[in-house]
């Protein structure tokens, strides 16, 4: 079946509307009035479309920020049943100090077939390359990185790794610098970090580390369309993490997950800028209109491309 192209409209317009209402709190220091803006901009338009939405991946427990919850129910009541996945702010930090990154982004499929991640970090690695073997989750990090220049013909200190710049990844980065790859450490956002590998025009090679679970997923249904190569292990550290990973249906606690695990058939992905990053653009107001930028993917129709837009306020 698929999902039908008016969806692409349909959700497009929720993730642009969520951008605009963080857009007008960017750099007033406050993360969480910028994330609720978001999300309540985001609940809103998700209840206008006609669909049987459910959110299977919501906005964060461990932030304690206003949610689009786990198991809400969203839309009309009428027409097919739709898996939600949302991050109506990924780099709430972004926003708050007017920082570059700062998006608003969701995800959709059909019914039980976007996973449901705990709020719980996951251990990831993405390649633009789907083929198996080149690179895994398990490897060294010098079997991936050699592995994966001598896939591109090239030499390690011409790869560019992506790696989230936090103390947990410490080792990882000294690795990687002894060999001599090129480093892009980010500070947030890593749905972003993580699709960087999916154009050549991001000059990135390789995205590797931890980071959030459901940020994990939303990435893998964009990485998805644009063919590429995507593995993630949540990691439990505590019981808590582990009871509530039981009542997803999560027995396994060491499994690794591929990309066509973590999201199956079709699927629509919008990511709007809120502040200018490496992907896409932020909003701009100037005088009653406004501009925004969008990475849309439509898996059924091979629809991967970033849709700008001037529109009223």
């Amino acid at each position: 079946m698929g999902l039908d192209k008016k969806y692409i409209n349909y959700f497009h317009n929720v993730s642009v509307k969520a951008a605009l209402a963080s857009h007008y709190l960017v750099g007033k220091k406050d993360k969480i009035l910028a994330d609720k803006a978001a999300v309540d901009a985001m609940r809103n338009q998700l209840n206008k479309i006609e669909m049987c939405g459910r959110i299977v991946i919501g906005e964060g427990e461990l932030d304690e920020a206003p949610m689009l919850y786990i198991g809400e129910e969203l839309g009309t009541k009428k027409g097919p049943n739709l898996d939600i996945a949302v991050d109506p702010l990924e780099g709430t930090n972004f926003a708050a100090n007017n920082l570059p990154g700062a998006l608003s982004v969701i995800a959709i499929a059909e019914k039980n077939n976007l996973f449901h991640a705990p709020e719980t970090y996951m251990n990831k690695i993405a390649i633009s390359d789907s083929q198996k073997g080149i690179v895994d989750i398990d490897y060294t990090i010098k079997k991936n990185i050699f592995n994966l220049a001598e896939h591109k013909n090239t030499k390690p200190e011409n790869i560019t790794a992506c790696i989230l710049d936090r103390p947990r990844h410490k080792k990882i980065i000294e690795e990687l610098m002894r060999l001599k790859v090129k480093l892009k450490l980010i500070s947030d956002g890593d749905i972003s970090g993580a699709l960087l590998v999916s154009q050549e025009n991001f000059n990135v090679d390789i995205f590797l580390g931890i980071g959030g679970g459901p940020e994990g997923v939303l990435a893998a249904s964009a990485l998805d369309t644009f063919g590429c190569f995507f593995q993630g292990r949540f990691l439990f550290d505590t019981d808590k993490d582990k009871k509530r990973a039981n009542k997803m249906g999560i027995n396994d606690f060491q499994k690794k997950y591929e990309l066509n695990e973590i999201i199956k058939g079709d699927s629509i992905f919008c990511a709007t800028g809120i502040t200018t990053g490496d992907l896409v653009k932020g909003i701009k107001i100037t005088g009653d209109k406004f501009y925004s930028e969008t990475l849309i993917t439509h898996k059924s129709s091979r629809l991967k491309k970033i849709i700008k837009i001037t529109q009223d306020l």
